[in-house]
């Protein structure tokens, strides 16, 4: 079996970027992705817009056209898919990778299609595929979603957003906007500030105009097949009528998949053990690159801030 001199798991943005930086340094490489391109970007809200301009979105110093001042899920997935079209970059797609182990100094990798074997393993798995459960009665209803993609199915509907992110803010509104009846629960006092700065003015409005119904420290205790309870900053029990509730607590990386490789995590936020100038993990040759390095703090990393672990990492590896 050829032994590669890279595996990369994961063909996100991150993925990519490793992939084109691989080839500049003529090693062999191949990314293993268990969906389509950028899946992650696939999975998101059809209207959603990034926080960030064009260029802050590039890899490899290929050009981002957008015609609006931030791009957005359509722009970048033509983007990106765009340059694993153009550069033919060796991508295995719908191909889940299932264990990683080592011996004698080289990578075992075993996937739901194949087995590989290789000097140096990427993980560049990104955190969109795990939601982060309420774990609460109910939970698993048909009418609980955690992710949320448009807002057409919800009009006329009684949807209960649990949540107050981006991703909370952006289902409150466009489910309000095609006369869908919202109630929002939120943890915490009050929006949070890292909600795009364009929307959160509007989400405040229209909470203050009583638009949207908002509760603010509170939390959903149950859901019921037509109800939903949850308790206020004071402690009351409230029931109300309801259709959907959109739960939109974020999402996790797989750390079942990363402490099984090997990778120590470390404190209550599992972050994983990676050196910040190489991206080596624990594991030599093992390397961490993208959103994942956040652990549960998956708001520490992005495509924008990550883009230059392809870089280090290949350093790194080129040094040796």
């Amino acid at each position: 079996m050829e032994i590669l001199d890279i595996l990369i798991i994961g063909g996100g943005p991150i993925g990519l970027n490793c992939a084109l930086e691989a080839e500049k340094n003529n090693l062999s490489y191949l990314i293993v992705e268990k969906g389509t391109i950028v899946n992650s970007l696939y999975h998101y809200p059809l209207y959603m817009r990034f926080f960030s301009t064009a260029e802050k979105l590039e890899i490899d110093h290929i050009p981002f056209i957008s015609t609006a001042p931030k791009p957005g899920r359509q722009e970048a997935l033509e983007y990106y898919q765009g340059i694993a079209r153009q550069r033919n970059l060796n991508i295995n797609l719908y191909e889940k990778v299932l264990k990683v182990s080592k011996a004698d100094g080289i990578f075992d990798i075993v996937t739901s299609k194949a087995s590989y074997r290789a000097k140096h393993v990427i993980i560049s798995t990104g955190f969109y595929d795990i939601p982060n459960l309420m774990n609460i009665p109910g939970e698993d209803l048909p009418k609980v979603k955690h992710y949320y993609t448009e807002p057409y199915p919800y009009a006329r509907q009684k949807v209960l957003v649990v949540g107050s992110s981006n991703s909370a803010v952006d289902a409150a509104l466009e489910t309000y906007r095609k006369g869908a009846d919202v109630t929002m629960i939120i943890r915490h006092s009050e929006i949070s500030p890292s909600v795009k700065y364009w929307v959160k003015p509007d989400i405040e409005n229209r909470i203050a105009e009583g638009s949207i119904k908002a509760y603010f420290q509170s939390e959903i205790t149950e859901v019921t097949e037509n109800t939903v309870i949850f308790k206020d900053s004071q402690g009351k029990i409230h029931e109300i009528e309801n259709d959907f509730v959109l739960a939109m607590t974020g999402y996790l990386p797989d750390f079942d998949f990363l402490s099984n490789t090997g990778i120590e995590l470390q404190g209550d936020c599992l972050n994983p053990l990676y050196h910040p100038e190489t991206m080596e993990t624990n594991i030599k040759n093992l390397y961490l690159a993208g959103v994942v390095c956040g652990g549960k703090d998956t708001h520490l990393w992005f495509i924008e801030n990550s883009r230059i672990h392809a870089e280090m990492i290949m350093n790194h590896i080129t040094a040796q």
